[in-house]
């Protein structure tokens, strides 16, 4: 009876994986709804706030830490640079190559967003202590790092 308890209790509990992907999805369709009106989605904010840390990666790199494939970082990059968010440039060490870089109104706009994304990163660890709160950044960065 003991096994039988405890293997209804393992699949009961959703694994690791899954609970992953709902905290994903759910901070996506808020993110989703955050940016909306600044005329933007959630993966072109991202692509943005990469650059805000990174400024002027290639299409590559781009794609590769905003989690989008490379086809469609072309899109994404195009819609940006048309809204005048980013810039293209040729890189000075490989002329083949351009580089992306955020521009002033890319800037500002990170800017107008960074108090309603801080309100929602602070709503979904509102439950945890501060200490709690470092140790769920952390281990969410090991993991990270486990499977890169």
């Amino acid at each position: 009876m003991v096994g039988t308890q405890a293997t209804a209790a393992t699949k009961a509990s959703p694994s690791l994986l899954y609970m992953v992907k709902q905290v994903e999805l759910v901070v996506r369709s808020h993110l989703d709804e955050l940016v909306k009106p600044s005329g933007i989605t959630a993966l072109q904010y991202t692509a943005l706030t990469v650059l805000e840390r990174h400024d002027g990666l290639s299409a590559a790199q781009l794609a590769r830490d905003s989690f989008v494939t490379a086809q469609s970082i072309a899109d994404l990059v195009r819609s940006l640079e048309n809204r005048g968010l980013v810039r293209r440039e040729r890189n000075p060490r490989n002329r083949r190559e351009l580089l992306i870089l955020l521009t002033d109104a890319g800037r500002e706009l990170l800017a107008r967003c960074a108090g309603p994304v801080r309100e929602l990163e602070e709503r979904m660890v509102r439950d945890l202590t501060a200490h709690q709160s470092e140790q769920f950044r952390q281990a969410l960065s090991k993991a990270w790092q486990a499977l890169s």
